[in-house]
């Protein structure tokens, strides 16, 4: 699958569910282990496993490869692995704590917008 098919397909499985604040960076100058981070943010434990769920399904009837998940038992913070893109999808708080976005972007990201019209 495409980098940029697999990136859009997560964005828009993130967004079905509801995520907030997502952040998509390239982070190839940074590492070899994979080419995009995307990060999201969602408001329970619950919503997060939902949302880790439905990123697995949609990605899966893609026909992309789902290597690993950590952190569904908790909710508080979940990654899952797709190989070339990395989704961190996190609570609000635990989100603000880590800062991911300035970590490996180097300055604070700013979010996707969503387009026109879209709910």
């Amino acid at each position: 699958m495409r980098l940029d098919k697999m990136v859009t397909a997560t964005v828009a499985a993130l967004e079905d569910i509801k995520a907030r604040d997502i952040v998509v960076l390239d982070v190839r100058r940074m590492t070899a282990l994979f080419d995009k981070l995307i990060v999201a943010s969602g408001e329970s434990a619950r919503q997060n496993k939902a949302l880790a769920n439905h990123v697995q399904e949609k990605l899966k009837a893609l026909g992309a490869t789902v290597h690993g998940v950590e952190g569904v038992d908790s909710g508080e913070w979940i990654l899952v692995d797709l190989g070339a893109v990395v989704v961190h999808i996190m609570q609000p708080a635990t989100r603000q704590y880590y800062n991911l976005e300035e970590l490996w972007g180097g300055a604070a990201a700013l979010p996707r917008r969503r387009a026109a019209g879209a709910t």
